[in-house]
């Protein structure tokens, strides 16, 4: 056997990505396949169980074609998180469609256990707010919806957990993903009798909690891929991006730019006393403890630029060529779904205002590129609040790669940002998480990898950055009920 191989599947929202990556960490190969979203009702986003194996499926025929199977040494997952599925344990076939992260049905449900108190107490053990994005409110509405008698006939899962069982036959999930549940007790490291009780979810239709790295079973009917490969990690997409940003590292907080974007950062000290963020786990390495972070959740980024794009006719990827240097007093606030980090309120209404006659096409884009970076500044904001120092940000995903945007992102944090050569990190990051639970390096070789990056000076100067933050702020204003604390970051 020449050179060993290692495979990663990254799970997204909009897309399943595959990179191939050599013994030096360097990317040989890719794949990918589209993922359809679909939305039967107003505020119900979905996905077709059936449709992300698939996908998975296709994106790795796609970047191993012409391989030798026998060099693929280990198989890593990292995925969307938060979405969930309920599937039969007998036939092993979905019962439901994927719940999406981005999906708000739950909204009422979630109204009521907060008018009864109950807000407190779920972020108290879980890390988490009590929001419609989380798991948990889903695990209510699927069990209700199609397991009413808790017959223990059918497997609740992330898409890590949907992942691992079609590919292992294995019901696990990694402890960062089931961080994001809303059902895990955050500091015992195991779900939460109390939480489960909540929500009325029977702990017997949950995954096994695993670490993120090592032996977590055997892959089976990948294409390309030798029956009897380990999967050797299991991370969320921005705990993987992390992970390949060396986020282990003091002061390393990286954004991901994406569908909805996730800033994050490795806690230290006392992790109790944000409320604007969510405190999750990382990652937990065998015979480690579980590495802590904080993160900060937003919602609509790179969903944002898709829909203004359809609006005006254009590709997402246009947008920036058309975009004014400035938006002309125009702010857009995207709470399509509410707004998450620092605000967490979902009924929060999206609002456009200090349009004119004399609005373009270009002054629109601008608002809505703008609305990415500064919900970014605003959640920076509340890791400095959190008492975490943020020596660098480190940006991966999509509006990444616009850096003209991330020189503006730097201007309103009057600070320089480096943005990675690769914009797909969480695939990256799943890579070298499964490198090592395979024993091909250690984190001592991890930490020694080569990172590209580009590094972005401001693009604002303190002036023009604050007057752009000050008309969000009003913009915020007006899109936060009265009933809600008033936007003062």
């Amino acid at each position: 056997m020449t050179s060993p191989l290692i495979v990663a599947i990254d799970q997204g929202t909009s897309s399943t990505k595959v990179i191939v990556v050599d013994s030096d960490g360097a990317v040989v190969a890719r794949g990918s396949a589209p993922l359809a979203l679909l939305t039967p009702r107003p505020g119900w986003v979905e996905h077709r169980a059936v449709d992300i194996i698939a996908g998975a499926h296709a994106a790795v025929a796609e970047a191993v074609r012409g391989l030798d199977s026998s060099r693929v040494v280990a198989v890593g997952i990292s995925n969307q998180r938060e979405s969930l599925v309920l599937w039969d344990r007998t036939t092993g076939e979905a019962a439901s469609p994927v719940l999406s992260w981005q999906d708000r049905r739950t909204v009422d449900l979630c109204e009521e256990l907060l008018a009864a108190g109950h807000g407190l107490r779920v972020r108290e053990v879980s890390g988490l707010p009590l929001d419609p994005m989380f798991s948990a409110a889903k695990a209510a509405w699927l069990i209700g919806e199609y397991d009413a008698r808790r017959s223990g006939r059918y497997a609740l899962g992330t898409v890590d957990s949907w992942l691992a069982w079609s590919l292992t036959g294995e019901h696990i999930a990694d402890a960062g993903n089931a961080s994001r549940t809303s059902l895990l007790d955050v500091d015992a490291g195991h779900w939460s009798q109390e939480m489960l009780d909540l929500f009325g979810v029977p702990g017997a239709s949950m995954p096994r909690i695993v670490d993120s790295v090592g032996p977590l079973g055997q892959v089976r009917g990948l294409p390309g891929i030798a029956d009897g490969t380990p999967l050797t990690s299991i991370l969320g997409d921005s705990h993987a991006a992390l992970f390949a940003h060396a986020g282990w590292r003091a002061g390393v907080v990286k954004a991901t730019y994406g569908t909805g974007s996730s800033v994050m950062g490795l806690a230290s000290g006392d992790t109790t006393t944000s409320t604007g963020l969510c405190r999750t786990i990382a990652w937990k390495l065998p015979g480690e403890a579980p590495a802590v972070a904080w993160e900060a959740n937003i919602l609509s980024t790179g969903a944002t630029l898709a829909w203004l794009a359809a609006l005006v006719g254009q590709a997402p990827g246009a947008l920036a060529s058309i975009a004014e240097s400035d938006s002309g007093g125009v702010v857009l606030v995207p709470a399509f779904n509410g707004l998450a980090a620092p605000w967490w309120t979902p009924d929060a209404q999206a609002v456009l205002v200090g349009m004119s006659l004399a609005t373009t096409r270009g002054h629109l884009a601008r608002a809505a590129l703008d609305s990415t970076i500064l919900q970014v500044a605003d959640v920076v904001d509340a890791f400095a609040e959190a008492g975490v120092s943020v020596a660098e940000l480190v940006a991966d995903g999509g509006a990444s790669d616009n850096l003209d945007l991330m020189a503006r992102q730097a201007g309103l944090l009057g600070q320089p940002v480096r943005v990675s050569a690769e914009p797909g990190l969480s695939a990256l990051g799943a890579a070298h998480a499964a490198g090592l639970g395979a024993g091909l390096w250690s984190l001592r070789d991890l930490d020694a990898m080569p990172r590209p990056y580009d590094r972005v000076a401001p693009g604002l100067d303190a002036a023009q950055a604050g007057a752009l933050r000050q008309l969000w702020r009003d913009a915020l204003n007006r899109s936060i009920p009265a009933r809600a604390p008033a936007a003062s970051r």
